[in-house]
């Protein structure tokens, strides 16, 4: 670390535990959270709906982007007859007295040091998964949630769909026997993106908070608005987009709490030629040990129905579990068992309405509680599977298989991926060291 990075790590740490002093009391049972939503894209705006119908108030809004920060105002007023706070930088809120929570739809780079600045400032997190752009990133988000005791929720919002925790408590009962394998499924449509030319900041977008920990580099469109997830630098492809999801919920169904013993990926863009750096085709198989592995697979491209999961639309996504009985799929329509060799369907489960508002509703309620154990998504269950997904990339992207050393919490004899494991963050958007 350079003199310069050092220096910029120390005041931030410095001002965020200035900030943490003013932090507002904690709530109590009936108390209504105070909430800013940081990110104002198309996620962004999803959260501010659901918001919106929960007990809650949105107290202020945030995006580098002066226009987004318009439109939210504007629905929050159309919806609750005021109009909440604009801010352009996220330090700013994190400052604001007035604010017990944030809810976090930034890009995936940004998601980790808004959330350790987020919990520093003595504010509760709601943050968009992969929960961190890298494996250093999870590390050091779960160090300052215990440090400064923040209930953070992950966005996975299958953790709070009914069908899908009756799916995993039937397959902890047994009902396809000893589970040996899972299979993530991710066969999301995406178009080519194509080519366009660097060009001048528009009018009203703060650029160089918008790369904050990623490198400096000119405006361009294909980097911005939700196209980021497809360059290393803000996103991690659609494993990490769409994907994790299907990650989460096969690591919860096969009972995983550790990192896998190995995992290799490949795969690559195939058909198209345009700007995209991240895969549009990877295959991803991790052994778990005991003789048990999860297998994932993305495909952007057209693609056929598999077992029993069918398409909604041009799309598929699910996850499969083969058991030494039979096998279960589950999506976010439902679940089917099956068994023995006549596939006979012996289980099967619809979903109800809704998915992100019970999920944030959960997070609200742990916010009054100050019990983690209330929440359905807790931190450290997303960082395990964004941390799969983040193993998955840095095998493909030096092409070999990698062993994780579990005693080292590092990965066995390769510094090249490893290297991939963290970044060079730009100063001052630096996650730091030590939270």
């Amino acid at each position: 670390m350079n003199n310069t990075t050092r220096r910029s790590m120390l005041q931030t740490l410095g001002g965020a535990a200035a900030i943490a002093t003013q932090a507002r009391p904690i709530l109590g049972a009936n108390d209504r959270v105070n909430l800013a939503i940081v990110g104002l894209g198309g996620r962004g705006t999803d959260h501010l709906n659901e918001y919106n119908k929960l007990d809650c108030r949105v107290a202020a809004v945030c995006d580098v982007n002066q226009a987004a920060q318009e439109r939210a105002q504007t629905l929050v007023e159309r919806a609750k007859g005021f109009k909440p706070k604009p801010f352009g930088d996220m330090r700013k809120v994190f400052e604001d007295k007035e604010v017990d929570a944030v809810s976090i739809a930034t890009p995936n780079h940004w998601h980790a040091l808004s959330t350790i600045w987020a919990c520093q400032a003595g504010k509760d997190v709601y943050v968009e998964k992969p929960v961190s752009h890298n494996v250093f990133e999870g590390r050091q988000m779960i160090a300052a949630a215990r440090k400064y005791n923040r209930m953070v929720q992950a966005g996975t919002q299958s953790r709070s769909m009914p069908h899908i925790q009756q799916a995993v408590q039937l397959l902890k009962d047994g009902i396809i026997g000893k589970v040996y394998m899972a299979k993530g499924l991710c066969y999301k449509r995406r178009p080519s993106i194509g080519r366009k030319p660097d060009q001048p900041t528009p009018p009203g977008i703060d650029w160089s908070c918008f790369l904050g920990p990623a490198p400096l580099r000119p405006f361009n469109e294909l980097r911005f608005k939700y196209k980021w997830h497809w360059f290393w630098d803000t996103g991690n492809g659609d494993i990490g987009n769409q994907g994790v999801h299907e990650m989460d919920i096969a690591l919860w169904g096969l009972g995983q709490t550790t990192m896998p013993k190995t995992a290799v990926s490949t795969g690559g863009k195939m058909v198209y030629d345009d700007d995209q750096e991240t895969p549009n085709t990877q295959l991803a198989t991790f052994d778990i040990g005991n003789g048990r592995e999860l297998v994932f697979e993305v495909r952007g491209l057209i693609s056929p129905p598999e077992g029993p999961l069918r398409p909604r639309g041009a799309n598929l996504v699910g996850d499969i579990f083969y058991g030494e009985d039979g096998y279960m799929a589950v999506d976010s329509s439902g679940y089917w068992a099956y068994k023995g060799n006549t596939r006979e369907l012996i289980s099967e489960g619809k979903s109800a309405p809704g998915d992100t508002g019970p999920h944030m509703d959960n997070f609200l309620k742990a916010v009054r509680s100050r019990r983690k154990e209330d929440l359905n998504a807790e931190l450290a269950v997303n960082v395990l599977a964004s941390n799969y997904v983040h193993l998955a990339n840095a095998s493909y992207r030096v092409g070999r298989l990698l062993k994780w050393d579990a005693a080292r919490e590092r990965l066995a004899a390769d510094a090249e991926a490893e290297a991939l494991l963290t970044r060079k963050y730009r100063a001052p958007y630096v996650v730091p060291e030590k939270v």
